[in-house]
């Protein structure tokens, strides 16, 4: 917990309505610094190192603009590297990938959940409604509360999904929600797409 970005394994993209597999996974090797090579919204490029808080592992995630409000778990890789989501008997919960960075320390905290289930609407549901300006609220398991302020959001194509955004060295405390979005491929039994949330920390009590 609390690691930077070295050696991740990244997944294309989060799986829906019983495929359990991530997606497009493929090894990452140390990203380039962002400021060097960025690319996507230009609400992304400059934002300022600011502070930052002591590493603690996230517990509650809550966004009171979409109605969010649900425990957080850890997730880690699968076997064949990409990386893991909860089950859908957790779609409920949001996952926090446990060998990133925790949410409000330095670098890019990554927290991922299904759009849908089996039974219908699941964690990140109303995600792709959040707006630039938005609050995200985290809660920790030290007490404290991150706050975080949405900069942009993103939908694009699983095969071009932007390992670089999400994954790579920042220095100030960013957070990245990620679930599916576009057109349901029946076929695939998966999304066509991935919809992305960037924020950073502006507090924490």
């Amino acid at each position: 917990m609390g690691a930077h970005n070295r050696g991740y394994l990244i997944a294309g993209g989060l799986a829906v309505l019983g495929a359990l597999a991530m997606g497009q996974g493929m090894r990452g090797h140390e990203p380039e610094h962002v400021y060097r090579d960025f690319g996507g919204p230009k609400a992304l490029w400059h934002i300022p190192d600011g502070t930052a808080l002591p590493d603690a592992a996230p517990v509650r995630l809550e966004v009171s603009e979409i109605g969010l409000n649900a425990k957080i778990m850890r997730v880690g890789q699968n076997k064949d590297g990409t990386v893991e989501v909860p089950p859908f008997k957790n779609g409920d919960q949001a996952g926090w990938y446990e060998h990133g960075p925790a949410p409000g320390t330095r670098g890019s905290a990554v927290v991922l959940g299904h759009y849908d289930d089996q039974e219908g609407p699941a964690v990140f549901y109303k995600l792709n409604k959040l707006k630039p300006g938005a609050q995200i609220r985290v809660q920790r398991s030290d007490k404290r509360t991150a706050l975080f302020r949405v900069d942009a959001t993103e939908q694009i194509r699983k095969w071009e999904f932007p390992r670089t955004r999400v994954y790579g060295d920042v220095h100030y405390a960013g957070l990245r929600l990620i679930t599916c979005g576009g057109d349901y491929n029946r076929d695939e039994h998966s999304y066509k797409d991935n919809f992305i949330v960037y924020a950073h920390l502006v507090g924490g009590r």
